[in-house]
């Protein structure tokens, strides 16, 4: 289960205020990919929150869900919470990575402060305007990272069901563009929409063979 010792850590070496950092959406066909930075009072945390967050994959939705929503509610006690986009065409020009990473610096800057140092999932440095510790696994070391790992997911879920309604047929709502047999049949069935990312290969031999 994630702690709060990589935080302490930083307490430590003098940084007052850290930030855990993720993102959701590398791996979809289509719709934007979503970073979170979240900013949590290692003493004043809640303990709902305290025992609860944990890597997002590992949660049921209804569990990410409440443990969202209560991140949401405790701005009051000091939770600070960023989220940045990447969109498609970002995507596509610049590659799935450097979009992530994008969206990342963007979750930094939605803050309301800029953190005395992140703690970021993964083994890419986004390059901020703070110390960077890239953790592997982040989420299910670090809390900060877990509730991040939270809120991207969440956030994006939430914007891919909205997508459905925009984009009916893909089942979005249900498998979030990722490429699952039904995506891939509707995707046969209707071709690419304006959301589908043309650089991933299955999309762009998609259209390639329609041309």
């Amino acid at each position: 289960m994630p702690d709060f010792t990589l935080e302490r850590q930083w307490v430590r070496r003098g940084a007052a205020r850290i930030a855990g950092i993720d993102e959701a959406g590398r791996g979809p066909w289509a719709g934007p990919v979503v970073a979170a930075a979240v900013c949590l009072p290692m003493e004043r945390l809640p303990a709902e929150l305290l025992t609860g967050l944990d890597d997002s994959k590992k949660l049921t939705p209804a569990r990410r869900d409440a443990l969202f929503e209560a991140l949401q509610s405790c701005a009051e006690v000091g939770v600070g919470i960023g989220i940045g986009r990447a969109g498609v065409e970002e995507i596509d020009s610049l590659n799935i990575l450097q979009a992530s990473l994008l969206a990342m610096r963007r979750a930094v800057a939605a803050l309301d402060a800029m953190p005395a140092a992140a703690l970021v999932d993964g083994r890419q440095d986004p390059g901020l305007d703070c110390p960077v510790e890239t953790v592997i696994k982040g989420d299910g070391r670090s809390l900060s990272i877990a509730a991040a790992s939270i809120v991207a997911k969440v956030t994006r879920d939430r914007e891919m069901a909205t997508l459905a309604a925009r984009h009916p047929g893909y089942g979005w709502e249900r498998n979030q563009g990722y490429g699952t047999a039904e995506h891939r049949q509707a995707l046969e069935r209707l071709g690419p929409c304006a959301e589908h990312r043309r650089s991933f290969r299955p999309i762009s031999q998609l259209v390639g063979s329609t041309r």
